[in-house]
C-alpha cells in the first residue's frame, strides 16, 4: 500500500497516515494480522519523523485497528471492528461536522445521502 502525505494540507501528518491506512484496511488493501511496516521502516519510506509515525500507529491501536506486539510491530485486526463508545461519539461528532457543512454548502439531504451510499458501497465491493 502507498502512503501519500500532503505537506501543504492542514490534516496532520500522524492523521493522513491514521486515516490511509483505515481506508486500506476498509478497502482490503491491507489484510487481517498483516504487518505494517516498522515504525522506522514507515518513517523512512514516507519521508517523516518516527515519532509522527508511532503517533499514528498507537491512535490506530487505541481504536481497534491494529494490535502492535513487539515482535510482529503493528498488525491488522479483523473486521469489523467492535468499536468503543468513545470511538462511536468521535465517529458521530464527525460526521454530525460533515452534515453541517454539507447543509450550509447547500447540498440537500437526498443529495448527501446517496452521495454517502455511493461511498459507503465502495468499500463493500
Amino acid at each position: 500500500m502507498l502512503i501519500r502525505i500532503d505537506f501543504q494540507s492542514d490534516v496532520p501528518i500522524y492523521l493522513q497516515l491514521k486515516n490511509q491506512i483505515v481506508h486500506g484496511i476498509a478497502n482490503s488493501e491491507l489484510q487481517p494480522e498483516e504487518s505494517l511496516p516498522s515504525v522506522r521502516q514507515m518513517a523512512e519510506d514516507i519521508g517523516i519523523n518516527l515519532h509522527t509515525v508511532n503517533k499514528g500507529y498507537n491512535l490506530l491501536k487505541d481504536e481497534g485497528f491494529v494490535t502492535i506486539d513487539r515482535r510482529k510491530g503493528a498488525v491488522v485486526n479483523e473486521i469489523p471492528i467492535k468499536p468503543s463508545e468513545k470511538v462511536k461519539e468521535t465517529l458521530k461528532d464527525e460526521l454530525k461536522n460533515i452534515i453541517a457543512q454539507a447543509h450550509c454548502f447547500g447540498m440537500d439531504k437526498e443529495e448527501f445521502i446517496n452521495e454517502c451510499l455511493s461511498m459507503y458501497d465502495e468499500y463493500n465491493k
